[in-house]
């Protein structure tokens, strides 16, 4: 076997199987057109963010003062905003009808200028209701400046609607509510939001010359241990796929085929298989637990079909190796390719899944925009994934074949830890930490936020989702490479 293996990574560069000049000039073309594509995908929200220092809405308490004419409630405050857009303000009509006019004005303090000013119908005003006083463009230069809410109407006593108030948020450096010239104990309910810039996003070009400088310095590097007849890991492995590769198809099928073996409906059951698992749990979550997620036979069916896939890729390669023991003792081919293949094939299924989740996302309404595709990103992360875990589970599984009855209750344990079905917020908080140590949480979220929300994550989580697929791809390789010389001895 090492005749073999060394016979293939000694061969004379010109006699090599793959072209390594070619290759590394495609990968490097290949990096940029992506790094164009993802420019373009991304839209706007590679350079902007909602903001972080957005004020949420405090709960009401009561109201503040009946707001009849001569009447002003004065709620000065500060915003780490970068890019103020809108502050809405939450109201009390007495359950009655009000007439009259209601004006809502932002200052800055800081120059005395007046933001945005607006007038509304206190007739129009309903109890609880919210009146949002929004910038025609997003204003700039006053993050954490001193702000001033001005708030009153011309309504006559008895038809005049209140301006509710938290009379227990603790206090804040820069916050302080006035009624009626009156200094007030509490704030008023209102909120601010706006956008950030996102540092990254704003020196995108710069950081992706830099990784694509350190890029094109490894392929270089390849080439010329290459050219020098040196040996190299990744002309070895480059080597060994393209030259197994009729075998490797031949696996693929065989697994493929395996799946569906006397079956009467075959692949069709790759198509229906997360549709009629859908429809069962949507029936469970939007009828008797009465789920209020923002179209949910959408939200459900992407969990479904990505958790299925993890589940069925990891699942199979786990016994990749046990599984293959009569070929792998008599013909010989590098060993992670048997795990691999089983992966592959669950990524033909999950290409199958792909159409019934289309047809439902089309069917609810879902708006596809530009950003649905960069979901194919994350998907890709979560194959890496599963492949790296793949080759750690076919490793164990050669020595210790009780690992195959831990991974059906680590599994399941995983699948009601990732917010498949149910919302994320849920959750109590002290359990929150379950969803920032579990990757596919990471890889969920973003799919579904390219899809059903129609927008891009932050550029940071694009590289956070790729080191967790290449972290678990690395360790999973490191310990199949280690043990794989000994699988013989445990067939």
């Amino acid at each position: 076997m090492s005749k073999k293996k060394g016979a293939i990574s000694q061969k004379h560069p010109q006699e090599a199987p793959v072209r390594i000049p070619r290759f590394c000039a495609g990968i490097f073309l290949l990096y940029w057109l992506l790094i164009a594509a993802f420019y373009v995908l991304a839209g706007e929200q590679l350079h902007l963010r909602q903001s972080r220092g957005a004020l949420e809405l405090p709960a009401a308490e009561s109201g503040t003062v009946e707001l009849c004419q001569g009447a002003v409630v004065e709620q000065c405050f500060t915003a780490e905003i970068q890019r103020f857009q809108s502050v809405s303000v939450q109201w009390g009509t007495y359950y009655r009808p009000n007439a009259g006019t209601v004006a809502i004005e932002l200052w800055n303090l800081a120059d005395g200028s007046l933001l945005l000013s607006q007038s509304y119908d206190a007739a129009a005003i309903t109890e609880g209701g919210l009146t949002t006083l929004t910038a025609r463009e997003p204003i700039e230069g006053i993050y954490g400046a001193p702000l001033l809410l001005k708030v009153y109407a011309d309504c006559q006593p008895g038809s005049a609607p209140s301006p509710l108030m938290n009379q227990s948020a603790p206090a804040q450096e820069g916050f302080s509510l006035s009624l009626n010239g009156a200094p007030a104990q509490g704030t008023l309910c209102f909120s601010a939001s706006g956008e950030d810039y996102i540092w990254t996003g704003l020196h995108y070009w710069e950081f992706a010359a830099g990784f694509g400088a350190a890029l094109a310095l490894a392929l270089i590097y390849i080439w010329r241990r290459w050219a020098a007849g040196k040996h190299s890991y990744v002309v070895y492995a480059l080597t060994a796929l393209k030259q197994y590769r009729f075998l490797i198809r031949q696996l693929v099928s065989r697994d493929f085929r395996t799946k569906y073996k006397r079956s009467v409906l075959g692949m069709f059951w790759s198509f229906l298989n997360p549709l009629l698992t859908m429809m069962v749990q949507y029936f469970v979550f939007s009828t008797i637990f009465r789920s209020d997620i923002p179209n949910y036979a959408a939200y459900l069916l992407i969990g479904i079909v990505s958790f299925n896939f993890f589940s069925e890729a990891c699942g199979m390669a786990l016994t990749s190796i046990i599984g293959n023991a009569p070929l792998i003792t008599k013909v010989y081919m590098p060993k992670y390719i048997y795990p691999l293949t089983r992966v592959m094939s669950s990524v033909v299924n999950l290409g199958i899944s792909l159409i019934p989740l289309v047809i439902v996302c089309v069917a609810t309404g879902v708006e596809f925009r530009k950003s649905a595709v960069l979901a194919f990103y994350f998907l890709a992360c979560l194959m890496i994934f599963s492949l790296g875990l793949g080759l750690l589970l076919s490793s164990a599984m050669v020595f210790f074949r009780d690992t195959q009855f831990l991974w059906g209750v680590f599994s399941m344990m995983w699948m009601y830890a990732t917010p498949i079905f149910y919302p994320e917020s849920i959750l109590p908080e002290e359990f929150k930490f379950i969803l920032r140590i579990n990757p596919l949480y990471y890889f969920l979220k973003n799919i579904r936020m390219c899809i059903l929300d129609g927008l891009s994550p932050e550029p940071a989580i694009y590289v956070q989702c790729l080191l967790m697929a290449f972290g678990m791809l690395a360790a999973g390789a490191v310990v199949f490479r280690g043990s794989q010389d000994r699988f013989v001895l445990y067939l």
